[in-house]
């Protein structure tokens, strides 16, 4: 697939304009409350402009690309959506006041485009060299997926050492300001907790790009295709945020379809190298069937989970959401209400 510097360059300049409109337009300027509502509305736009991007790509590139890219584009959403319970978690560890939410997620999405960029850069580069690159990804994708079945912890925040570092340095004020980064108190310039908040959903996005990449290497591994696939599935990860936050206690066995669905991608990608080396029986693993793979499993567990309804407590898997106070314990609805007033 070639890819002119112009094309590069115009879809980065369109997929800026997005996230620029998104943040300075479209949410500075109405101060109405994200409901749910109006988050599905902006998810079916976001998903829409994903949908007819995948269509240019099939009317000037074909099909098969079009396959690899729409492949990534599901891999890539629906990664995503466990991704948004940690980031349910840090925000309410930190205390972020709905308003401002909007806007951390926003600038997360940009940090986690340039962190994505660059190692799309370093893995294609990885694997246009070295074949054996994909034997590393596959035992990677099939690690993940087995510490997804075992369940665990793997959705609890954890402070990195450099969230505890810069807790330690930077001088931070006790009060959000809305979406302000820094304030001053007695003269002194200080930072606001928005800029901590910042710092963990940067570094927690580093540690999500270890999974999604070679996830989506194992479906393309055309960069500007895995690019594009991952700045569309982050795009709208904003309104989904807001869309799934009272869903998050059905989605029992998400969990479970992310572990198969990285398990397949990969086996696929062990196949590929194995195939590469000259093995006669390695088999090469379409496009239309690792999409129909990914299709089916991502609509049984969907629709197990919604059989099923909500988690039962004691079982292991993610509780509802509760904010996190001071002293390390949950409290309440009323109480969380009372913090943000």
């Amino acid at each position: 697939m070639t890819v002119t510097p112009m094309v590069w360059g115009l879809t980065i300049a369109g997929i800026l304009a997005v996230i620029a409109a998104d943040l300075f337009l479209i949410h500075r300027n109405d101060t109405r409350e994200f409901t749910t509502r109006r988050a599905a509305f902006w998810s079916a736009v976001y998903i829409g402009l994903a949908v007819l991007f995948g269509l240019g790509v099939w009317l000037f590139a074909g099909g098969r690309y079009a396959g690899e890219y729409f492949g990534g584009f599901v891999t890539e959403k629906s990664l995503s959506v466990d991704n948004l319970f940690v980031f349910m978690v840090i925000l309410a560890r930190f205390a972020v006041p709905k308003q401002a939410q909007h806007t951390v997620l926003m600038a997360g999405i940009v940090i986690a485009l340039l962190l994505r960029g660059l190692f799309i850069a370093v893995g294609a580069a990885a694997i246009s060299t070295f074949t054996w690159v994909f034997f590393i990804f596959g035992a990677f994708l099939l690690w993940t997926a087995i510490g997804l079945v075992r369940g665990g912890d793997e959705d609890e925040f954890k402070e990195n050492r450099l969230l505890r570092w810069a807790k330690r340095v930077i001088p931070t004020s006790d009060e959000y300001e809305g979406s302000r980064f820094v304030t001053r108190r007695g003269g002194r310039r200080l930072m606001t907790p928005m800029a901590i908040v910042m710092i963990a959903i940067g570094s927690t996005d580093v540690l999500f790009a270890l999974d999604s990449i070679p996830a989506i290497f194992g479906l393309t591994t055309e960069p500007y295709l895995v690019f594009t696939a991952n700045a569309f599935a982050l795009m709208g990860l904003v309104q989904l945020y807001f869309l799934i936050g009272g869903l998050t206690d059905r989605l029992v066995y998400l969990a479970h379809g992310l572990a198969f669905i990285l398990g397949f991608i990969g086996v696929k990608l062990i196949f590929h190298a194995l195939h590469e080396y000259g093995v006669a029986w390695a088999p090469e693993i379409p496009i239309w069937l690792s999409l129909a793979v990914i299709a089916g499993t991502l609509a049984a567990t969907t629709v197990a989970s919604l059989a099923v309804g909500r988690k039962p407590s004691g079982t292991g898997l993610r509780e509802p959401l509760r904010e996190v106070g001071a002293d390390g314990e949950g409290v309440g609805e009323d109480a969380a209400a009372t913090r943000e007033g």
